[in-house]
């Protein structure tokens, strides 16, 4: 009897009891992941101290004694930082030059960017087989609004500055640079020699030189050597540097995912009767770009931070805004590192999402996970 009653309570399943306290929530997360020993919590003890030193007196300096109305630098105590600028001036940051009656040219630019790129970089997008089409016709619809043509004014591409610069230059490297990078992966593991060693050649000699040696080339030397009729625009030649430059990082980073590919997924194309190009559609390189997107990312945000160089060929880009500001007789001594601030807090919100989406591509890409 007593054996039959044993076996009846084994028999029962046991409620599910939640957690413990400790290992969910706040509370598991900051265990977790900034106590969970010894040396973790010390870093995390001196870390707040250090931020109690710091963030204390930049909320000061930033927002409670910070002057943001006023016509003229002297208007700007020395105390705080001085803001009073904005309003006159944050224009110039985004625009550049550009005609002020064609800002609505550049907004558009930037309200079209989004769907064009939720298109690409997004599944399960509603009207996805239209919006696809509309990502690929958005850089000749963007460049005929920002240049001009088919009835609206033609605007230099010298007057292009600011952060719209930025953006201009680092969308054009990000999106050739990639398929660029993956041609010359390809080219460097070819059989044939003449393409491989055209892809070696070009791959290491741009990663031996450095960006801005190469801006120098472009805009100083290349137009000595082009027929006199033929001139190539400044902004054109500085968007083609930048591409060439990250396209041969891109490509070792490619061929880096290339060969952890392992030799059966090679034959099994082989097996298939799929050709060269077939089998590296269908099935090397996918595997191969989902195993490179940390790198790829990481190109992409180098990429973009080294927009900023075109400052030292003379082109006003945030940075060329942010030093104009700052040897303006009217703000001079007066605005410093608030110029520079800005021109960060912008860059990080562009680098910060790069990076956000790709842990999130990563995720979503990792067949490992259940």
């Amino acid at each position: 009897m007593t054996k039959l009653a044993f076996h009846r309570s084994r028999a029962e399943m046991l409620p599910e009891r939640p957690p413990p306290l400790t290992s969910t929530g706040v509370i598991g997360w900051l265990r977790a992941n900034l106590f969970s020993n010894w040396l973790s919590t010390a870093l995390t003890l001196a870390s707040i101290a250090v931020l109690a030193l710091i963030v204390p007196g930049l909320i000061d300096w930033a927002f409670i004694d910070a002057t943001l109305t006023g016509e003229l630098g002297k208007d700007c105590p020395s105390k705080g930082a001085c803001w009073a600028w904005l309003d006159q001036r944050i224009t110039q940051f985004f625009y550049g030059f550009y005609p002020a009656d064609s800002y609505w040219r550049v907004n558009i630019c930037i309200a079209l960017l989004v769907p064009a790129l939720a298109y690409m970089l997004f599944d399960q997008m509603p009207y996805s087989r239209y919006g696809r089409w509309f990502s690929l016709a958005y850089p000749v619809i963007a460049a005929i609004l920002l240049v001009g043509g088919l009835g609206l004014d033609v605007i230099r591409t010298d007057q292009f500055g600011g952060f719209m610069l930025n953006l201009i230059a680092g969308l054009v490297g990000i999106v050739l640079s990639l398929p660029i990078g993956i041609l010359l992966a390809l080219g460097r593991r070819s059989r044939m020699p003449i393409v491989r060693m055209f892809s070696v050649w070009f791959i290491e000699f741009i990663r031996g030189v450095p960006l801005i040696t190469l801006l120098f080339v472009a805009i100083i030397l290349l137009p000595l050597f082009l027929p006199p009729q033929v001139t190539l625009d400044q902004l054109i030649r500085v968007m083609i540097i930048i591409t060439v430059f990250a396209s041969a990082y891109m490509a070792e980073v490619i061929r880096g995912g290339l060969q952890a590919i392992p030799n059966g997924q090679y034959e099994a194309g082989q097996a298939m009767g799929l050709g060269y190009w077939q089998s590296m559609r269908l099935i090397i390189l996918p595997q191969a770009l989902k195993i490179s997107i940390p790198g790829i990312v990481n190109t992409f945000i180098g990429l973009f931070k080294d927009t900023t160089l075109v400052i030292i060929i003379g082109l006003f880009d945030i940075l060329g805004q942010a030093r104009l500001l700052q040897t303006n007789p009217d703000w001079l001594g007066k605005v410093d590192y608030e110029t520079f601030l800005l021109a960060a807090l912008f860059f990080f919100v562009i680098c910060f999402s790069m990076s956000r989406y790709s842990l999130n591509l990563e995720k979503r890409l990792d067949t490992t996970r259940r």
